[in-house]
């Protein structure tokens, strides 16, 4: 038990670890106002996987806790490809409000997030059926972290790069306007 124990607590360690590396990772290579939002939506899938364990009374073991670290990557890897097609966008349609062209870039990233999702879930529906006893927990997980992983990172990680955004826009709008009432 004390093994178990001890693995369970390295395994929630290493999915920390992982989430405060990928918030400096997405501060370096985008922007900071991307990073926090593409944590929210990790953090927002292990939390209803493990949540649909508990809920289910499954068994949380190495498997399950590597599972959940493949969902991390492979919903990180959509939030990317989300940002990046913002970032690009950006540039491309400079006199765009920032609502339509986080819009805009959902909608051209929509079809590829989809038809990943769905081919990635014909393997993990695939290894939940033939697989076995032994991976049952580890395809259960990854069935949860699929579904839960695409639309995360277009209805929460988009929808907190907005607001976060948004926030630092009327920030700066109110700095500006007081510097001018003292000026």
């Amino acid at each position: 038990p004390q093994v178990g124990t001890e693995l369970r607590n390295d395994g929630i360690m290493a999915i920390v670890y992982a989430l405060g590396f990928i918030l400096l990772y997405i501060a370096v290579r985008f922007d900071l106002a991307f990073a926090p939002g593409a944590v929210l939506a990790l953090i927002h899938d292990v939390l209803i996987t493990v949540g649909v364990f508990s809920a289910l009374g499954l068994e949380f073991n190495l498997p399950v806790i590597a599972a959940i670290l493949a969902i991390v990557g492979y919903s990180l890897n959509d939030t990317i490809v989300v940002y990046d097609r913002i970032r690009e966008n950006s540039l491309r349609y400079r006199g765009r409000t920032l609502r339509d062209l986080v819009n805009t870039s959902l909608n051209q990233t929509l079809s590829r997030t989809l038809l990943t999702s769905a081919t990635t879930m014909l393997v993990v529906l695939a290894l939940l059926i033939v697989g076995g006893g032994i991976i049952r927990d580890f395809s259960i997980a990854l069935t949860v972290g699929v579904l839960v992983g695409t639309y995360s990172s277009v209805a929460i990680a988009s929808p907190a790069y907005i607001f976060l955004r948004e926030r630092a826009e009327k920030k700066v709008t109110a700095n500006k306007g007081k510097s001018s009432a003292v000026a």
